[in-house]
């Protein structure tokens, strides 16, 4: 029975943890996600998804500043750089979510796409898939974003609901999503946005791009299923 209901499961969401495969710090992290799942019963097993690493990014349309702030012309939005010490590294990151966004469209399914200094705190709900939001962050924003604790609040006013919008903690011209892109559940629509933002805009940092100013279904989970480990960041480094 408890096979059957994960293949049930896995015919709904497929779940995959981007994993630098040669790093103890991130391939250490996916075993504590790993383990923490299957300590909580979720009805899905976690995929590795090898990250694409700066020797084989491919061509990529980097539209994004390294120094200083621009503004977006065609997005009215204030791009400001992402602190970084080796951008290659940044616009891996951005091609490994990418890449999971098409995965996306060629199952014809939502994928769960997970970084690995995620962690489980609660088993995640499938009901989740009904709600009609094309993206949904899971994760809890405290230590995942800026102005975690307004984020957090704002969310929580509306706790009635299973997904609410993503709040407004800034001004609009500032990009303003998810608490991190540790972990969220993608549909195919929601990919197609993505990556037609992509082919409009070029390439942004996967967090940036992923904005409710860009993305109009972009909603957040009013249960909290992960928190971050709190690991250093191996894209910044």
């Amino acid at each position: 029975m408890a096979g059957s209901h994960m293949r049930d499961a896995e015919d709904k969401l497929e779940a995959y943890c981007i994993r630098l495969k040669d790093n103890e710090l991130s391939v250490n992290g996916f075993d504590k996600l790993v383990q923490s799942s299957m300590r909580l019963n979720n009805p899905f097993k976690i995929n590795i998804f090898d990250a694409i690493t700066p020797e084989n990014i491919g061509t990529v349309n980097w539209n994004y500043p390294w120094d200083g702030e621009e503004l977006c012309l065609k997005s009215g939005l204030r791009k400001r750089a992402y602190a970084t010490v080796n951008p290659s590294k940044r616009v891996a990151c951005f091609v490994s979510h990418r890449k999971l966004w098409e995965k996306t469209i060629e199952l014809d399914k939502p994928i769960l796409v997970l970084e690995h200094d995620a962690i489980f705190v609660k088993q995640l709900d499938l009901s989740l898939l009904d709600q009609p939001y094309d993206i949904i962050g899971i994760n809890s924003p405290i230590g995942a974003t800026r102005k975690s604790g307004d984020y957090h609040r704002k969310v929580q006013l509306r706790k009635n609901n299973t997904v609410v919008p993503v709040p407004m903690i800034d001004d609009l011209f500032v990009p303003q999503g998810l608490a991190g892109n540790s972990a969220y559940i993608i549909k195919p629509a929601g990919a197609r946005s993505l990556i037609d933002k992509v082919n409009e805009l070029g390439a942004w940092p996967n967090d940036a791009l992923m904005c409710y100013q860009n993305i109009k279904r972009l909603g957040v989970s009013t249960t909290y299923y992960t928190q971050v480990q709190g690991l250093p960041s191996t894209t910044t480094r």
